[in-house]
């Protein structure tokens, strides 16, 4: 009789709920639905009009696309240094880039880099799933900070200094804002708070700013697209995307700004783990920061303000509760309050809500094992007339 083969406890992690529901979006389009779908953060507008026509050149010309450099080419990671001067005014040297598949194996690899198994590592809860996930698989055990709607669900030295009292020193903090699924931020002061706590306590901070650019600030308030953590100290990582300002999300290109201590680390990972991001991908990026390209992306910004504007205005036709604020990215995250009578959970909501009338939220237990039983996300970067519709099938749902 063969031997039984093993399958690693660390494969042991709990599937992205926003994938299982695209599959069903999937089979249901297939069978002729006509399904919105508000679950997943990706842009509906697509890249820029520049790096779309970029990659079509490069695919025409027949230009070879070969293994590039493992941390990138240097053009881009020039040109991602130069995106830090403009946006905040820092020098960002083009060696501490490191250009990724994603921002997902821009984490993997700081997490490796940074961190031992048996580490401590804290994040926020509600937060995004692959955060604990990543972390769990590579053996580092995850606190969660319980941070809810008295610190705009980000966060606190207080709650650090709590987990670090109940469950011993922390190695890492990982930082988003704007977090997803509430969209909430983390002001200057905030910032650099946590910051110090981190540095007095020898804890690396991993600061998530994908969302950055995409946030709804009062006219004249500082900081428009969100404050970059190397502004305030250099020891901690950066990590952001192409795929969320600039609505490139199936090109798979990411980076992380990595201080000097970690990029020796950084850059021998990324060499055994993927050799190197995507070549046409990184070729046709460049585009992305041309004037045109920040125009157009900018204009996709104020329609996600538009949008959002249309959400929070029927918040209490939806009678959801406890909303997040939603200050950045284009998430709406509630507790569907007395909607969800006569369901278990959201999931059970969610669930009938996408057969009956053909919408797509994600429930709130991906973001939230304890809380997310009652909370739903919405995603309203799918344009505002999807949305509008959307939300008006919602409504009938919940009156049915």
């Amino acid at each position: 009789m063969r031997k039984p083969l093993t399958v690693a406890g660390r494969a042991n992690v709990q599937p992205f709920a926003v994938m299982d529901i695209l599959q069903r979006v999937a089979e249901l389009r297939a069978a002729g639905r006509d399904v919105i779908s508000l679950c997943a953060g990706e842009p509906s507008g697509g890249a820029p009009s520049a790096v779309s026509a970029r990659a079509a050149a490069l695919h025409a010309s027949g230009t070879a696309l070969t293994y590039t450099p493992t941390l990138g080419i240097s053009e881009l990671r020039q040109a991602i240094a130069g995106h830090y001067q403009r946006w905040y005014g820092i020098d960002v040297p083009a060696r501490n880039v490191a250009v990724t598949t994603g921002s997902s194996g821009a984490f993997m690899l700081v997490f490796l880099a940074s961190f031992n198994a048996g580490d401590r590592v804290a994040l926020a809860r509600p937060g995004y799933p692959a955060y604990k996930n990543i972390l769990k698989a590579l053996g580092i055990e995850v606190i969660e900070l319980d941070a809810g709607a008295d610190t705009r669900f980000q966060p606190t030295p207080e709650l650090l200094a709590a987990a670090a009292a109940e469950h011993g020193p922390l190695a890492g903090l990982v930082l988003a804002s704007p977090a997803n699924p509430t969209g909430t931020m983390v002001s200057r002061t905030e910032l650099a708070a946590l910051t110090t706590w981190c540095g007095d306590n020898g804890v690396r901070l991993v600061s998530d700013e994908i969302y950055h650019g995409i946030t709804y600030p009062a006219p004249g308030a500082p900081d428009p697209q969100g404050v970059c953590a190397w502004e305030l100290d250099r020891s901690g990582v950066v990590i952001s995307s192409f795929s969320k300002y600039w609505g490139m999300t199936g090109w798979r290109l990411g980076w992380a700004i990595v201080p000097d201590d970690l990029i020796q680390a950084v850059d021998a990972l990324a060499g055994n783990v993927a050799l190197c991001p995507p070549a046409p991908a990184q070729m046709a990026a460049l585009e992305a920061f041309s004037d045109h390209s920040y125009a157009e992306a900018e204009a996709a910004v104020a329609e996600f303000s538009r949008t959002r504007d249309y959400v929070l205005g029927k918040v209490p036709d939806l009678g959801w509760a406890d909303a997040a604020p939603a200050d950045g990215a284009f998430y709406f995250y509630a507790n569907l309050g007395p909607a969800l009578a006569g369901f278990t959970d959201s999931r059970e909501y969610c669930a009938a809500l996408l057969e009956r009338e053909a919408v797509a939220l994600v429930p709130g237990a991906d973001f939230d094992g304890l809380g997310g039983m009652a909370t739903v996300r919405l995603s309203f970067a799918a344009g505002y007339d999807a949305v509008r519709e959307a939300l008006a099938r919602i409504e009938r749902f919940q009156a049915a």
